[in-house]
């Protein structure tokens, strides 16, 4: 009965609705809700209870849902509060991570346990920004010396791997995948330039006055971004989330430079109903339905596999916070920002899925990989923020050169 589209949708739902209200009613389980939405998506799903079926229109919203997480999290970076220090450090950071997954991904190669190093090593490299903005926000962390940090972390742990599936997992040339990027990254350096500029008075007047209207036009413009974005990114043979990712990063520069205050409230506020609300929560509970337990559960080794995983992401992600000893001299800072940096999903579940269709990963390996990026967005933030509450003082000082708040992050 439920494996009919409409069925299937219900049922993910009611699982988007149950989710955080299971977070809310009882915070003592310190359970994100994605990852009670991923649980419930594979007790219902055909590894379980085999209640619903993935069927194409389905699969389309998950597709949108997972682009929505991508763009909200080009939506929350503002070039210009990371400029500088942040960014470079992140960036030398990210390029240590490569080495160190690389490295990770070609021992395990060697030894027999995984297929292809550069799909696992590139999913080792990974930050889930996504996940970590809420609580960062919420415990009012994002304006300070230690949030900005953790944000430039976080964006290129993001949008390096973006680049990188764009260029090496595309399954094109590595040549004509250099020259369709610098394609689309001349559109996207023209889109920001535009973006950065105040838009014509009577454009903006036209989009503010249909923030209370059925019009929406702000609301319909990000829409109009992802799609023309995704669109540009898929013609050219690139990954699509590259599109998203950078929709995110233009929709927020011109809301910036056009909108008041009070609108770029509204504007978020708006946008994050719709694709947290909605978008977002299908995603996960897709990857829950979709998720092989089977495999996993298929030997002590597959199992094994996961707290090894888990301890990559750690390694990869935060050894390179050793670049961070002047900034933090804490070393309970150091690490909260280490243990913070190693969390890890949204992108691990997109990799995992174009290795598996490429027959370069085995689908133990990708049910490893998803169920360690589970776990680390249940164990790191906790672990992290224990961490990080020794010393709360001198990283919560203001950075510099920072704007005092990015969008929406008021305390």
């Amino acid at each position: 009965m439920f494996k009919e589209p409409t069925g299937t949708l219900l049922i993910i739902l009611a699982i988007a609705f149950a989710a955080p209200l299971v977070v809310t009613l009882a915070p003592w389980l310190r359970l994100p809700a994605l990852v009670i939405e991923i649980l419930l998506g594979i007790l219902v799903g055909p590894a379980v209870l085999d209640l619903v079926a993935i069927t194409d229109p389905i699969k389309l919203l998950a597709e949108i849902g997972l682009a929505a997480l991508i763009f909200l999290a080009g939506f929350e970076i503002d070039p210009r509060r990371l400029r500088g220090k942040p960014l470079n450090l992140a960036g030398g950071g990210w390029v240590m991570s490569i080495a160190l997954g690389l490295a990770g991904g070609g021992v395990l190669q060697f030894t027999g346990l995984i297929k292809n190093e550069v799909f696992v090593g590139l999913a080792l490299t990974t930050t889930a920004l996504g996940v970590l903005l809420p609580i960062l926000r919420d415990a009012g962390i994002l304006p300070t010396t230690f949030g900005t940090h953790m944000l430039a972390i976080g964006s290129v742990g993001e949008f390096g791997p973006i680049v990188a599936i764009a260029l090496v997992l595309s399954g094109t040339n590595l040549t004509r995948s250099i020259i369709t990027l610098a394609i689309f990254a001349s559109v996207a350096v023209l889109a920001i330039a535009l973006a950065m500029h105040p838009q014509p008075p009577r454009f903006q007047q036209a989009l503010g006055s249909t923030l209370r209207s059925s019009g929406q036009l702000y609301i319909r413009l990000a829409v109009l971004l992802i799609a023309a974005l995704t669109f540009a990114a898929a013609s050219l043979g690139l990954d699509t989330l590259l599109g998203a990712f950078t929709a995110g990063i233009i929709y927020r520069l011109l809301v910036s430079a056009g909108a008041s205050k009070a609108e770029e409230q509204q504007v978020e506020s708006k946008i994050e109903a719709l694709f947290l609300g909605y978008f977002v929560p299908i995603f996960f509970v897709v990857t829950g339905i979709n998720f092989d337990l089977a495999s996993l559960t298929s030997s002590p080794i597959a199992l094994a596999k996961v707290p090894l995983f888990l301890g990559l992401f750690l390694l990869v992600r935060g050894l390179p916070v050793l670049l961070y000893r002047s900034e933090f001299p804490a070393r309970s800072d150091r690490m909260a920002l280490a243990v913070l940096s190693a969390t890890a999903l949204p992108l691990v579940v997109a990799i995992t899925t174009i290795g598996v269709d490429a027959g370069q990963m085995r689908e133990s390996t990708a049910a490893a990989l998803v169920g360690a990026g589970m776990l680390s967005v249940v164990v790191y933030p906790v672990l992290g923020f224990a961490l990080f509450n020794r010393n709360k003082a001198p990283a919560l000082a203001p950075l510099d050169s920072a704007p005092p708040f990015p969008l929406g992050s008021e305390p």
